[in-house]
């Protein structure tokens, strides 16, 4: 592929991606169900690997704000980016909304290229710009940003989807028996590329799934020493009744716990629909 043709594909993947996120369907997405378990599973692993409040927190993909807002009436100074203006505007509305939950700042930008200082962060994280950036020169690029912009000592937490979640939610959800469905599924258990050409919102939008492993090496790739990688809601995001499961103190007490006890576990990772990795700047 020439110069030209790469660079009009990746905005034509830019602009579906944005089109997508325009709907305004990402400010309720972790409010309930799998959404919601993930957003809980997330809330505990920055709890173990962020530093302690008052430290800086870029949040780059930060979307309409549900970290960076929570990060803030923790006592973070937290710096949102993200590239849908519908996102900031909305992460700024809800800051306004809810005392103690004022950010530093947020703006829109772009994972490869930060308007922020070098070593200006104590933590980075990347919750979002790894799995819609489906060339790994720019996924690369996003963390060598993320690199620059976090202290020597600093973690980047970032977060994947993993290459096999179409075909665990076409399963859960039926979608497979549609035949569009199943050849995006095919794809991206091929080379981990998701496209959608049906249009269809429950497909999602474009994408990189990743494997596993591949983190700590584009992690390495970066300039960073990878530390863990992690299944977020592990299997448990197939269960049916997960709104049941966190609203029962013990049977979500139990929950979290078997996710805990399974989430370095090797040979389940790839269940999880999400990974979070966890590097480091040396």
């Amino acid at each position: 592929m020439s110069d030209t043709s790469r660079c009009d594909a990746a905005r034509s993947d830019a602009d579906e991606i944005a089109a997508c996120y325009a709907r305004g369907l990402e400010r309720d997405r972790l409010a309930e169900g799998q959404g919601a378990l993930e957003f809980t599973r997330t809330q505990g692993l920055l709890e173990r690997y962020l530093p302690a409040p008052p430290a800086v927190v870029a949040d780059v993909g930060g979307g309409p704000g549900r970290y960076a807002l929570w990060l803030a009436e923790r006592g973070y100074r937290v710096h949102l980016i993200d590239p849908v203006p519908l996102h900031v505007e909305q992460a700024r509305s809800a800051a306004g909304g809810r005392p103690g939950a004022a950010l530093a700042a947020a703006e829109v930008g772009d994972a490869r290229a930060l308007r922020l200082a070098d070593a200006s962060a104590d933590a980075v994280l990347l919750l979002g710009p790894l799995y819609h950036l489906p060339e790994r020169v720019d996924r690369l690029q996003a963390l060598a940003e993320a690199r620059r912009v976090c202290r020597h000592g600093g973690v980047i937490i970032a977060a994947a989807i993993t290459r096999f979640a179409s075909t665990l939610d076409g399963l859960r959800g039926g979608y497979l028996e549609d035949p569009a469905f199943a050849a995006v599924a095919a794809a991206d258990l091929r080379h981990g590329q998701h496209r959608n050409p049906t249009g269809e919102p429950a497909y999602f939008t474009t994408a990189y799934f990743h494997r596993p492993e591949d983190l700590a090496s584009e992690c390495a790739a970066a300039g960073l020493a990878h530390e863990a990688t992690l299944a977020v809601e592990g299997a448990a995001w197939l269960l049916p009744d997960l709104d049941a499961r966190l609203a029962d103190e013990r049977r979500r007490a139990v929950l979290l716990a078997a996710l805990a006890a399974l989430e370095a576990e090797p040979t389940l990772l790839g269940v999880s629909a999400h990974l979070i990795t966890v590097a480091r700047r040396a």
